[in-house]
């Protein structure tokens, strides 16, 4: 009888051994938590279709930012829903927007110890939940794209100047870096990050999102300016673009169903990948652990490392809190068949 020489699963055998020669680690440095806060809330509000995540008032979002830093999470994303929504989204930059509120009471209480992203884009300001002013009339009008770009450069000041850190434009239009760019530097922000969601896909998978973020469509849908899912190469054209207009990080959404694009833009570029773990990736898994179908806690930590052997140096994740907290103190699911 013949006995192989090979004999890879010697470094298998134990899990000390496993952690040891383990090529992906997931940190909790990595992981951005996104939050929604809601504005008039005196207390949080549940979002049915994610389990464990909150429409939040300031009071409690406060509170989850403490959390967060007390367990290393690396970063905060914030999303605001206003008390009211126009054409233009004028809430998305005015003074007392929700956004800018809890940017200033996040940067007092922890922007020394995490970073302060703030998602920018008008869907969520929006009355027609589109992300930007409307050209064009009825259901046949569509995002104007430059004047477009003229909210979002405004919007992006207003965020900066609350405290945020780093923007993220997630709108899609052609040229918005640019325009970012040059408002921000023009505005005494040179300092300032831009987080590129360069591509960012006309997913089925941000149905619970926009139920949190109260941003659904009246009308049509945005496969106009979000890209198509059958597209590979325009994936690496959009963050080329990005990058020429001063992007500092670059990140892919969906991140799951998107890992072939994930990890060709991490090959293609030189500054950090992010790659948003959506809403309906967090539902599927939540669904099917309900079920007892899965092991919630390993699919979890599963999909986290994927992204990550995918090449995303950055996940942006609703369990980000959760799972540092698991890294922290050591209680990662075990990784057994």
């Amino acid at each position: 009888m013949s006995f192989p020489n090979d004999r890879p699963r010697r470094l298998r055998a134990s899990p000390p051994l496993r952690r040891l020669v383990a090529q992906t680690r997931l940190a909790a440095a990595d992981l951005v938590l996104p939050v929604f806060v809601k504005a008039g809330l005196t207390e949080p509000v549940a979002v049915p279709s994610m389990p464990g995540v909150q429409q939040h008032s300031l009071e409690s979002l406060r509170k989850a930012a403490l959390e967060a830093v007390s367990v290393g999470v690396g970063g905060l994303m914030v999303f605001g829903i206003p008390a009211q929504k126009d054409a233009t989204g004028s809430g998305a930059d005015a003074e007392d927007g929700i956004v800018q509120q809890a940017l200033r009471v996040l940067d007092a209480e922890v922007g020394s110890e995490l970073v302060l992203m703030a998602d920018l884009c008008l869907c969520e300001y929006t009355d027609h939940g589109h992300c930007g002013p409307l050209g064009g009339e009825g259901a046949t009008a569509t995002v104007d794209n430059d004047a477009t770009l003229v909210r979002y450069a405004q919007v992006a000041v207003a965020q900066v100047a609350a405290g945020a850190a780093v923007i993220a434009p997630s709108g899609m239009m052609d040229g918005q870096v640019g325009a970012i760019r040059a408002a921000l530097d023009a505005a005494g922000f040179a300092d300032r990050a831009i987080l590129a969601y360069s591509a960012k896909y006309a997913s089925a998978f941000y149905g619970p999102f926009r139920d949190a973020a109260e941003s659904a469509p009246a009308f049509g849908d945005r496969r106009t300016y979000q890209m198509d899912p059958a597209n590979s190469d325009e994936a690496l054209r959009e963050v080329r673009a990005d990058l020429e207009q001063g992007a500092d990080l670059v990140m892919v959404k969906p991140a799951g169903p998107y890992l072939d694009i994930v990890r060709r833009v991490a090959d293609a570029v030189d500054v950090p990948v992010a790659a948003y773990q959506v809403s309906g990736e967090m539902a599927m898994i939540e669904a099917a652990a309900a079920t007892g179908g899965i092991d919630r806690d390993r699919a979890i930590e599963e999909s986290l490392v994927a992204i990550r052997r995918a090449g995303a140096d950055i996940v942006v994740t609703y369990w980000a809190t959760e799972v540092a907290d698991r890294l922290t103190l050591g209680t990662s699911a075990p990784a057994s068949g």
